[in-house]
């Protein structure tokens, strides 16, 4: 810096004040962000072209709990947030009403049964009493075939942490990265047996990004510029969330249809969509295992082949 002059000096300071201030104006402006629908994964865009049943199946979901225990991480203090969303069971709920485009399940409400049962007697209260013991009673509930269990059974912070950076001369930039594992357990009962017909497990890669830069020097002999700058993006948990709970959905129909506990109405259009299912999410994992599997029976095999030592 000492071969710099000092119009350079106010130049990079200057520029330097730009970036800042654009940055700055940029974050203004987004301050104030319109209402939307939620964000679709790929996933939704699965879940929305499965074909439909060939008889809907009417399910019910009572709770659909964060059984992880785990609380929101801070590096400053102690939070007593929860590190997942606590609203999985409406979730859940919006994504089988979704499947097929709405036509694979008939969902019945059970997670707000007091209130609607209190409802019901208020209506039927208020029936009696200005129509006496002749008013008509309101139809019975309609019940389910299948319970849907399980939950959020894990989430698994920092499972890889890195970064990069680098600095000359008093400038510079670094970036961090995060990888967060939210797990989904997913599981289909049968209200008549108590047999479990299905069961699921999914994972989503939680993925956090933090870049910063900055600038130090001297623009005269007692006097410091100082600028810095940054971003961090993460991904909202609850959107990882629901984009497990959807492949989980999509996974249990697949299950339940190779187990001949549901059907297709068009069975070509089945066969085609389980074909893309697996080659979209089951056999790139079967091919992991598979080098694995070839690994360890490759070192079985040397073992077996190695001369045992001879005893003394």
């Amino acid at each position: 810096m000492r071969n710099l002059t000092i119009g350079m000096k106010w130049a990079i300071i200057g520029l330097g004040l730009t970036v800042v201030t654009g940055c700055a104006s940029t974050v203004g402006t987004q301050g104030v962000i319109e209402a939307r629908l939620e964000t679709r994964s790929a996933v939704a865009s699965v879940l929305d072209v499965v074909p439909p049943p060939a008889q809907a199946v009417s399910v019910a979901v009572y709770d659909f709990p964060d059984r992880t225990g785990q609380f929101a991480r801070n590096d400053d203090f102690a939070e007593s947030s929860r590190a997942v969303t606590q609203g999985a069971t409406s979730i859940l709920i919006d994504v089988l009403k979704r499947a097929g485009g709405g036509k694979w399940f008939e969902v019945v409400e059970r997670e707000g049964l007091k209130s609607l049962m209190t409802e019901r007697d208020l209506i039927q209260q208020t029936r009696a009493a200005y129509q006496g013991s002749g008013a008509e009673p309101l139809p019975a509930l309609r019940f389910a075939g299948v319970i849907l269990e399980g939950g959020i059974v894990g989430y698994d912070s920092n499972v890889s942490t890195g970064g990069a950076g680098a600095a000359y001369l008093g400038i510079g930039s670094n970036a961090e990265h995060r990888t967060d594992i939210v797990t989904i357990s997913l599981r289909a009962v049968s209200v008549s047996s108590g047999k479990v017909l299905t069961s699921v497990t999914t994972t989503k890669t939680i993925y956090s990004v933090m870049v910063r830069s900055g600038l130090f020097m001297y623009a005269a002999a007692d006097r410091i510029a100082e600028l810095e700058g940054g971003y961090s993006r993460n991904e909202p948990r609850q959107v990882a969330v629901r984009e497990a709970i959807e492949l989980a959905v999509v996974s249990m129909i697949v299950q339940g249809v190779e187990t001949d506990q549901y059907s297709f109405a068009n069975a070509a259009a089945g066969k085609a969509f389980i074909g893309a299912y697996r080659a979209q999410y089951i056999e790139p994992r079967l091919g992991v295992n598979a080098k694995r599997y070839d690994r360890k029976t490759a070192m079985l095999d040397t073992l077996a082949e190695r001369p045992k030592s001879a005893k003394p």
